[in-house]
């Protein structure tokens, strides 16, 4: 069985190596001369599988309309995306009711387990060089009513396979002394052991290199311009560079999936969702942190990565707008460095390298995986900001459906079935 695998990124290349574990002929396709050079270039490197609940929390609607417009607020809706988020709109905000709210979580933290599961036994089989980090995270809260909660949300991922720690301010600066300058303001924090981080770019590129040397085929620097088939199945993918035709054909192609499932009468309900970052060199040093960090008052992640420190956070509705606006870098590196007030004052924030990327969000919070109603065709995507921490998993799930073999994780809530 021959399978093409569409999009490059970690969510793509995770499946084509699962697709050639299984002993498939495997090619991946993406438009840019590298993996991983987009959404999984510069993101917040953390696999938090305490963090997994989607972004149209219950108290979204307050935030949207308290932020519209508003440059420095970690949820931008732009005044221009309006008209074009009328659908896809009401039905984020519907899903965002608590109850809604509560079972995507649950979909999701199951996902990011057994994702953390099968990453940990790719990290121990292909030692892959990617700055890996096994110190968990760290939720830290300056407000002691934002701590209460979190700590009851992490008492209720306890039977999904989420171990946590309540710390108070003392613990919090006692696990990441990076943290001693804001010591007065900290209400406490929440420490997850069994998070990890890690370059996923570096990782995607490495693990690219090893399906190489399987005998998977990669097509780099070449455009998908369409999809051809019917409701009979796929015919073949037009390319800038030819035809291609493949047994089975995998769309794991982010933000670009509804555009090319949209002629095969197949409805995706993502929207993307733009994030920033910026990677800063670091030396080593006690004001370094090297717990990966969530800042949650502000709304930022922070990982170190060697000798590097990675920065990222903000959704900006922007539609399919790419630019990197350098006053929303700067306002997600400041609101990072509030943490570390010593590190802020030596490092030189014209070093930091900016980044920008269009994530797809799923209208209900959870990614989309497995089979469509046109056969031949699979989807592996839809998981927002969770790409990295949903990726090994979500990956496996999809390759397995693909090999007709059952899946190890119930794919109900995670399947487009659910959208009928």
């Amino acid at each position: 069985m021959h399978v093409l695998v569409i999009g490059g990124g970690l969510t793509g290349t995770l499946t084509a190596w699962y697709l050639a574990e299984a002993g498939r002929e495997v090619t991946l396709l993406d438009r840019n001369p590298e993996l991983a050079a987009e959404g999984s270039y510069a993101n917040g490197s953390i696999l938090h599988a305490g963090h997994a609940d989607p972004w149209n929390t219950p108290a979204v609607i307050g935030q949207l309309l308290r932020w519209i417009g508003r440059e420095e607020s970690p949820l931008l809706l732009r005044p221009s995306r309006l008209p074009f988020l009328l659908r896809w709109g009401l039905g984020f905000l519907r899903y965002s009711r608590a109850h809604h709210h509560a079972r995507v979580t649950a979909i999701n933290t199951r996902l990011a387990v057994y994702s953390r599961t099968l990453m940990n036994g790719l990290h121990e089989r292909l030692e892959l060089d990617y700055d890996a980090g096994h110190r968990g995270s760290l939720k830290i809260f300056r407000d002691p009513r934002h701590l209460e909660q979190s700590l009851a949300e992490a008492r209720a991922a306890e039977r999904l396979g989420v171990h946590s720690v309540g710390l108070d301010a003392a613990g919090v600066v006692e696990l990441e002394p990076a943290l001693t300058g804001i010591r007065e303001q900290l209400a406490g924090g929440v420490h997850f052991p069994d998070d990890r981080s890690g370059d996923a770019c570096r990782f995607v590129r490495a693990l690219g290199a090893a399906l190489a040397e399987r005998g998977g085929r990669l097509r780099l620097g070449e455009t998908v311009q369409r999809i051809e088939g019917d409701s009979g199945g796929v015919r073949a993918v037009v390319t800038d560079r030819g035809t291609l035709t493949a047994d089975r054909y995998v769309l794991a192609a982010g933000v670009d999936a509804p555009r090319l499932a949209r002629p095969l009468r197949l409805r995706l309900p993502l929207e993307p969702i733009k994030g920033y970052s910026a990677t800063l060199p670091v030396a080593d040093a006690a004001d370094v942190p090297r717990v990966p960090l969530i800042d949650e008052e502000h709304k930022v992640v922070i990982s170190r990565l060697g000798d590097r420190l990675r920065v990222a956070g903000m959704a900006e509705f922007a539609g399919f707008d790419r630019e990197i606006r350098p006053r929303r870098v700067e306002i997600v590196l400041r609101q990072a460095l509030t943490n570390f007030p010593a590190l802020a004052e030596r490092v030189d924030p014209n070093r930091a390298e900016p980044w920008a990327c269009l994530r797809p969000v799923c209208v209900d919070g959870a990614p989309i995986l497995g089979s469509t109603d046109v056969p031949g065709l699979y989807l592996n995507t839809g998981p927002g900001h969770l790409g990295w921490t949903f990726g090994a998993g979500a990956a496996r799930v999809v390759a397995d459906v693909v090999c007709d073999r059952e899946p190890e994780l119930d794919l109900a809530g995670l399947t487009l079935d659910r959208f009928r």
